[in-house]
């Protein structure tokens, strides 16, 4: 919790964790609208939207946010994350009611590049942030109540879909994300503190960018391998997120069956996220990453076999317990397993790389839905990162190395 340096503007866990999972359901809302709202955007004629340019734009927001992480990891020891947090926030707000606005989808594109860049700096930020302000004992559950926020917006996504598509105009759909912000910026300026790690110390250029101490001997294999996890569970999550509900649609289903489907996806994965941060402050988060992992693509591929429509919606609700919740968890691993010095960079850079994989998801999803291939494929493709995951998460060792010689390391790097 805050110390004395920080004494002016304290704040109780509690608190402090109600307004940082609205920050995060913003984030997931405005992640999950997009793939919501891309079978509308598809039929309405004055876009000129098709399957193979929506995940071209699927992947514009990845790329944002691929940019968005490295400015996180590079510039949070400078500016801090509380800083960066309300920046990032309000760049993917003002790219939301851009997107609102959008009179042409290559506009429209451009403005879901703002949303990622934004959405980038936010989610490596808010996840070093909570880290930062508690008890070792109590990281991997506050990241992962956090991020249950990160779900119920996801969740709402396709629940206000349902309600309003194909009746109301897709353009709602982003304005009704644009507008908390208005509230909750000027609120979190006022009330949040900052970290205790960067308020005890004055700011300082990151060395290399940040990079150069998580390459270093003793740490770089972890990166490396923390790398590997990032890319396949963000592959998972913006494949699937913006692919879902035009896959079940294909599949037979009406357009309201398969946004609940895709509902009961994200109520999975805020209950994973809750019971997994539990979970691994109790037995490791390890073996819960993995685990995660291991589940997801099981799942995925039990869809594939069209299973009665009761077995689909449990499948569904598995499936987003285990790929969005294994990215979640290997979020809460990255800063619990890096020394709090390298926490924000480590999970910046994670990230950052890891949206690779967020790219290659919606322009993967898109290539099959414009193949030949039956609609199965996108289940079988996508089950392979999540045991690639899994194996990654499995071979990270332990940081071993003290917070002094973490910072020794640091400072002679710098």
């Amino acid at each position: 919790m805050p110390t004395a340096a920080t004494a002016q503007r304290t704040i109780s866990e509690k608190t402090m964790l109600v307004v940082v999972a609205v920050f995060a359901a913003l984030e997931g809302y405005d992640l999950a609208c997009y793939g919501v709202t891309v079978p509308s955007m598809m039929a309405d004629r004055s876009l000129g939207a098709d399957a193979a340019t929506a995940g071209t734009v699927g992947s514009l927001v990845a790329v944002g946010m691929m940019i968005g992480a490295a400015l996180a990891g590079a510039g949070i020891g400078r500016l801090g994350p509380r800083r960066l947090l309300l920046a990032g926030a309000g760049a993917f707000s003002a790219g939301m009611l851009a997107c609102a606005v959008a009179p042409g989808f290559a506009v429209f594109g451009a403005a879901r590049l703002i949303v990622g860049v934004g959405l980038g700096v936010v989610l490596p930020t808010l996840t070093a942030y909570v880290a930062d302000l508690s008890d070792p004992g109590r990281r991997s559950r506050n990241v992962g109540l956090m991020m249950s926020g990160y779900a119920l917006g996801a969740l709402l996504a396709p629940l206000l879909g349902a309600a309003l598509l194909p009746q109301a105009s897709w353009h709602w759909i982003y304005v009704i994300g644009a507008a908390p912000a208005l509230v909750l910026l000027p609120v979190a300026a006022r009330i949040l503190p900052e970290s205790p790690v960067h308020a005890d110390r004055p700011a300082r250029k990151a060395a290399g960018l940040g990079l150069r101490p998580l390459l270093a001997p003793g740490t770089r294999t972890v990166t490396l391998l923390f790398w590997v996890a990032s890319f396949c569970g963000l592959l998972l999550v913006f494949g699937i997120s913006t692919w879902l509900p035009t896959i079940m649609r294909t599949s037979g289903y009406s357009l309201g069956s398969a946004l609940l489907q895709t509902a009961a996806m994200w109520v999975g994965a805020g209950l994973g996220m809750i019971a997994g941060g539990r979970i691994a402050d109790g037995i490791g988060i390890k073996p819960v990453v993995a685990t995660a992992f291991l589940v997801g693509s099981v799942s995925l591929i039990a869809m594939s076999t069209r299973p009665a429509i009761v077995l689909l919606f449990l499948l569904m609700f598995v499936s987003g317990l285990g790929f969005i919740g294994s990215q979640v968890m290997t979020n809460a691993f990255i800063v619990n397993r890096y020394p709090e010095d390298v926490r924000g960079a480590g999970i910046g850079w994670a990230l950052s790389i890891g949206r690779l994989g967020a790219i290659l998801g919606p322009s993967m999803g898109g290539w099959i839905l414009s193949s030949q291939l039956g609609v199965e494929w996108n289940f079988y493709l996508f089950a392979i990162p999540g045991l690639v995951g899994a194996t990654a998460a499995l071979l990270v060792p332990v940081v071993r190395a003290s917070r002094r010689s973490a910072q020794v390391a640091a400072e002679a790097a710098g």
